[in-house]
């Protein structure tokens, strides 16, 4: 069968994260430069769908292209390894460390910067004829997605930075299933089918990725959209990866952990003698 059962994809978790955290720098950046590039050129994709169709959905039906094609081409997001890393430790393999799982982080988080920051900027470059006009109709969509999503939190104050967090949750909740759900097939397409469909629902939900808004955020600076670099940072980024941390490790790799890895013992039957009368 091209299905593994949950005990045996959630121990393929564990060996996931063990093998990220003992990763060389090298590797860890290329591969996470690569996850954040194809990320980036999706959520443009889908961005030009939903303006040339005006359908939301069709881009959210599509997005899930790119999520697909950086896990089978085994690179790494932030938002899985926010999950995978922590339950090596969690599981005490040897020579994992806490100190292992923040370089591990740090390093993804480096390597999915720059490669979003690059396709932002071939993004701005492109819908400007190299910056020697305004943007087309798609790079203004997205340079006004950065400001409602900067700014808009802001003017809601605490309850806007409640309301980021949130959403941050959310998505990770659903993106690192999709990341569980390339470890639940041995086959090509059985892993397509089990991530696209919790990617598929983030993106329509307008839930916050904090990959995703490294293209979206920077792009939308280049082209002098109103909100500044410290807006992005604290009104955005910064919430939506700690956001994004609680969801995924929450809802995900440590409910799946604690069930199929670390399981209850099974309830023992008694039995019940006969009252003598």
């Amino acid at each position: 069968m091209s299905y593994l059962v949950p005990s045996e994809f959630v121990t393929k978790m564990v060996d996931a994260g063990e093998s990220k955290i003992f990763m060389s720098t090298r590797d860890t950046i290329i591969r996470a430069y690569m996850a954040g590039a194809i990320l980036a050129l999706a959520a443009w994709f889908a961005i030009t769908i939903n303006v040339n169709t005006g359908q939301p959905l069709a881009g959210a039906i599509l997005f899930p292209v790119g999520f697909c094609m950086l896990y089978l081409l085994g690179f790494d997001l932030l938002t899985g390894v926010f999950v995978l890393a922590p339950l090596a430790w969690i599981n005490k393999r040897p020579g994992v460390t806490l100190g292992g799982v923040l370089r591990n982080w740090g390093l993804v988080f480096i390597g999915n910067f720059a490669g979003a920051l690059t396709v932002a900027f071939m993004m701005a470059f492109v819908t400007t004829f190299g910056f020697t006009q305004g943007p087309d109709k798609v790079g203004a969509v997205i340079g006004n997605i950065g400001e409602g999503r900067t700014l808009g939190y802001a003017a809601h104050g605490a309850a806007g930075m409640a309301t980021l967090f949130i959403r941050g949750m959310l998505c990770n909740w659903m993106v690192s299933t999709g990341v569980v759900g390339a470890m639940v097939s041995t086959s090509v397409s059985g892993k397509v089918i089990a991530m696209w469909m919790p990617i598929m629902l983030f993106f329509y939900m307008v839930f916050e990725h904090s990959v995703v808004n490294m293209f979206l955020f920077p792009a939308g600076l280049m082209l002098h959209a109103p909100f500044s670099v410290m807006d992005y940072f604290i009104w955005n980024e910064i919430p939506t990866a700690l956001g994004n941390l609680v969801g995924g490790l929450t809802f995900t790799g440590l409910t799946l952990y604690a069930t199929h890895v670390k399981t209850a013992p099974a309830r023992e039957l008694r039995t019940v003698s006969p009252r003598v009368a």
